[in-house]
């Protein structure tokens, strides 16, 4: 199978950051009424704020005209409006941060629901080209990237422009010669934000990358934990985390580290702005074109208009970050589907099934150029047993994916029951088999729950009666209690032939008319696989069976095996008829028993 790719090490560049933005905004659409509501809230907190330097300057005018007798009535006055402002325009503030926090909220629950559903219908080479730790980071960092800039981002951009704007208004109200000093600064302010824009867009998509790979690396070592405690190898896997780390470390640190220095600089050319502002204002008042209230309320307001400048400047950092996260999730979703079933496709009937399955000059690659399977052929009749056979590597598994659908095959063709499988439509042929592989896999739930996973509305009766076909009933009947016993996730608290058991149960109590065995009792002891053999041959009588085996003592009574040989079929027959040949199978056999 295709080895594990797309680590994201590489530098990626945001393609489409106004496609992307779009498809974010698009997110929000549901909440367009509480969205206009917090904009209109925003809006409004933004002109008390503006109207607040204003009032300040009424006050230093009504203090500095008495002539040695401030009017502390008209003082008062104004500043009990200007606290009034204040405080209704941050009451506002808090309402408009708390409502756009609940819908980034729902938008970051919207995006995680789409993503979960898009890999549902994902083809299995995906996940075969993709590492678990990537897709999981972007299910989970990615999308609280995004959730977190919409959450504060966009409130702050909102604000940051009604600020700007009624800034500038009212300081061109004020003086509009002193509007001249600040309009030196801005094009440089702008010039450098566009620019360090440019530098720091890609490096964010970096470290977007970089801790998807970190994830993955992470989560790989955690599921072999064992494996590596075995072999000693924990300091290896420190060195090979380390160096992950080390690289996802510099990955953040290039990207924040230049991204931090972009509000710093501007703040410095905002404030170069407002020395000249303070040098003319002095020069204006004091020859009498300009009183020190309106000087006073032009300072505030220059700070008003070049702070919002100076936030957007770090806000843009942060949004070309969630943009970068959001191209990585959006990527997902657009990866292509499983191929839709073609019209008219064959619905099978699980009931129906016969179980006839033949495969036809069958040729398949996981790669365009690399076959691995070259001519298969092989008919199976409804309740027989086939095994198949062979080396590592000499294409077992791939022949359970073609059967499953998992990949369509190049060449040739499979059908069961007469219908050619491309024909049929995906969900009705894999409900049609049911499935025990080597790589077990149980859930955090009770044992019950695990057993008739696969059933719909089973009875205890029914999950009690698999549990004993699979010798595992006495087992739970000894725990606590009994079949309501959660497992762990992943099964941490039972063993593995534990796990295999149950899952032998799951297959046993899903009825169905052909069934995969891929290892099925690889980890069970010698004496429970006699058992679990003999109640398997019971139950499955009138099944179609293909069975994956590398001990060769558990197939002997198959109808049919095949053995392969890097994708060729050497040798077709029955046991005895191939250990008469002397061929590859003999040797095979006796090569597990010498």
């Amino acid at each position: 199978m295709p080895g594990k790719g797309d680590r994201g090490g590489k530098k990626e560049k945001p393609k489409d950051a106004k496609g992307t933005l779009l498809r974010i905004l698009s997110y929000m659409r549901s909440y367009k009424y509480a969205v206009a509501f917090l904009c209109v809230c925003a809006m409004i907190s933004n002109a008390g704020n503006l109207l607040g330097p204003n009032f300040a300057g009424q006050a230093i005018n009504a203090a500095a005209a008495g002539e040695g007798q401030v009017d502390f009535d008209l003082v008062w006055y104004y500043a009990r409006w200007m606290l009034i402002v204040y405080v209704g325009s941050n009451i506002l503030s808090l309402i408009v941060n708390l409502l756009m926090m609940r819908v980034s909220r729902q938008v970051a629950k919207m995006m995680r629901n789409d993503v979960f559903d898009k890999l549902m219908k994902l083809p299995v080479n995906y996940f075969d080209r993709n590492q678990a730790g990537d897709i999981i980071s972007r299910v989970s960092y990615d999308v609280d990237v995004v959730s977190t800039s919409l959450s504060t981002d966009v409130v702050q951009i909102l604000t940051s422009i009604v600020t700007v704007v009624g800034s500038f208004v009212m300081m061109v109200y004020i003086s509009p010669p002193l509007v001249c000093c600040m309009l030196i600064t801005i094009p440089l302010s702008i010039w450098f934000t566009r620019r360090m824009s440019k530098r720091t867009r890609p490096l964010y998509s970096r470290r977007s990358a970089a801790y998807g790979t970190m994830n993955g690396f992470v989560e790989e070592m955690f599921s072999g934990q064992k494996t590596i405690v075995a072999y000693a190898y924990e300091d290896g896997v420190c060195d090979q985390f380390s160096q992950v780390n080390h690289e996802a470390a510099d990955a953040y640190c290039a990207a924040d580290g230049l991204g931090v220095t972009t509000g710093p600089t501007v703040g410095f050319i905002s404030n170069l702005g407002l020395s000249l502002i303070g040098l003319v204002g002095a020069l204006y008042y004091a020859f009498g074109i300009v009183d020190l209230g309106s000087i006073s309320s032009f300072v505030l307001y220059s700070r008003k208009f070049s702070g919002p400048i100076n936030e957007i400047a770090n806000i843009m950092n942060e949004i070309f970050s969630a943009l970068s996260a959001a191209e990585r999730v959006f990527r997902l979703l657009d990866q292509p589907e499983e191929v839709e079933d073609i019209y008219g496709a064959v619905e099978l009937k699980e009931k129906e099934v016969a179980g006839d399955v033949e495969a036809d000059h069958v040729a398949f690659g996981y790669l365009p150029g690399k076959t691995i399977i070259h001519d298969l052929c092989l008919k199976a009749g409804a309740g027989q047993t086939i095994a198949i056979v062979g080396a590592t590597g000499a294409g077992k598994t791939t022949i359970i994916n073609l059967l499953m659908r998992f990949y369509d095959v190049d060449d040739g063709a499979i059908y069961v029951d007469g219908n050619e499988i491309r024909q049929v439509k995906r969900d009705s042929l894999r409900r049609s088999y049911a499935m025990v592989l080597q790589d077990t896999w149980v859930f955090r739930g009770t044992i019950y729950d695990n057993i008739a996973y696969g059933k719909e509305n089973a009875t205890m009766d029914e999950v009690v009666a698999a549990a004993k076909a699979a010798r595992i009933h006495n087992y739970i009947m000894s725990l606590p209690r009994g079949y309501k016993t959660v497992i762990s996730e992943d099964g941490g608290n039972i063993s593995k032939g534990q796990k295999q058991l149950l899952t032998i149960a799951r297959a046993m109590l899903y009825d169905t008319s052909m069934l995969i065995l891929d290892e099925a009792t690889s980890n069970v002891d010698t004496n429970t696989e006699r058992e679990v053999q003999k109640a398997m041959r019971n139950l499955m009588k009138g099944k179609t069976c293909f069975v994956i085996a590398h001990r060769l003592s558990t197939i002997q009574n198959a109808d049919d095996i095949l053995v392969l040989d890097h994708g060729d079929v050497m040798e077709q027959g029955t046991h005895e008829e191939l250990m008469e040949k002397r061929g590859l199978y003999y040797k095979l056999y006796a090569s597990q028993f010498e």
